[in-house]
């Protein structure tokens, strides 16, 4: 079911694709365009304004950050081919990095698991996160290796019991994500959070698209593998909507700008399939994530 895109009014209204590149051993601010990435700071500079240098100080200053970025975008940008561009991850900093376990019913059949009433949380540590195009390692002697494509929700204003009517006005935005995960490790014991939080293993990006161009609840969700489709699903099918997530999570965890939220993954995982048709991920594979709207989010593993 389509949860709807929040309800600004015209003058909030700042549809934009935004993200981050490695520049000079720095992370500098860009805006996806049909033309090439914006290059902000060389934007602001010719225009005689100052501009955000990074996502949080955009996200830190909402509409007025935004506001500047359009009216920058309006006039005569600096642009970079986006093949010269080197991504970095779309969000840096976040302060909570929250996942939803078993949030598509399909999915947790497939892993043995029976559909829950009220969302299932855990976390990955912020030495997840990794980019579009970025390189990701295996560590030795791991060999079970998935994919989860995911839906990441970007929040964008501080959050504290806020109600699943109004919970999507506290977003800034959405991002394409993986949740890899090393199996082996993380049924080890009862506790998730090692086989979920290995270095890399949680890319996010190219961009995030704020949150007045996306409607969260109705998203085609696709992982290939090798070229290979694996998962093909849509985000009407969650058990528990974005809104409904922000909402409950805010009831219990006070939620800052920055703070993600991958909000589960459909079937299609290598985990669902019968132990003799399992072929883990491995050095070379190539994994991409793609969400209506959001890009493409391509790894390789090494």
């Amino acid at each position: 079911m389509a949860e709807g895109k929040p309800n600004k009014g015209k003058e909030g209204t700042h549809e934009m694709k935004l993200l981050q590149y490695r520049s000079n051993g720095g992370i500098k601010l860009g805006v996806k365009t049909p033309e090439g990435i914006v290059d902000i700071e060389a934007t602001a500079e010719q225009a005689g304004v100052q501009a955000p240098a990074n996502m949080e100080e955009v996200i830190g200053s909402g509409d007025e950050a935004l506001t500047l970025l359009s009216g920058l975008l309006a006039g005569s940008p600096v642009l970079l081919p986006e093949e010269t561009v080197e991504f970095a991850p779309s969000v840096t900093r976040p302060r909570k990095i929250l996942c939803v376990g078993l949030n598509y019913k399909s999915h947790a059949e497939e892993a043995g698991f029976e559909s829950v009433s009220v969302p299932v949380l855990f976390s990955k540590l912020d030495n997840t996160l990794s980019a579009h195009k970025e390189t990701i390692a295996i560590p030795p002697g791991l060999s079970q290796i998935d994919y989860e494509a995911e839906l990441v929700v970007v929040i964008g204003r501080r959050a504290s019991r806020v109600a699943k009517e109004e919970a999507l006005s506290y977003v800034f935005g959405y991002a394409a994500g993986n949740d890899l995960t090393a199996r082996e490790l993380q049924f080890r014991t009862t506790q998730w959070l090692l086989g979920k939080s290995l270095d890399g293993f949680g890319p996010v990006g190219p961009w995030i698209a704020t949150a007045d161009e996306i409607d969260p609840g109705s998203l085609r969700i696709e992982c290939r593998v090798n070229g290979e489709l694996r998962q093909s699903a849509n985000t009407g099918n969650m058990i528990h909507t974005c809104a409904e997530l922000v909402s409950y999570i805010s009831q219990y965890l006070t939620l800052e700008p920055g703070d993600l939220i991958y909000t589960g993954t459909p079937e299609g995982v290598i985990l669902g399939l019968p132990e003799e048709k399992r072929v883990w991920l491995k050095s070379g594979d190539k994994v991409e994530i793609t969400i209506d709207g959001l890009g493409t989010l391509e790894n390789t593993l090494a």
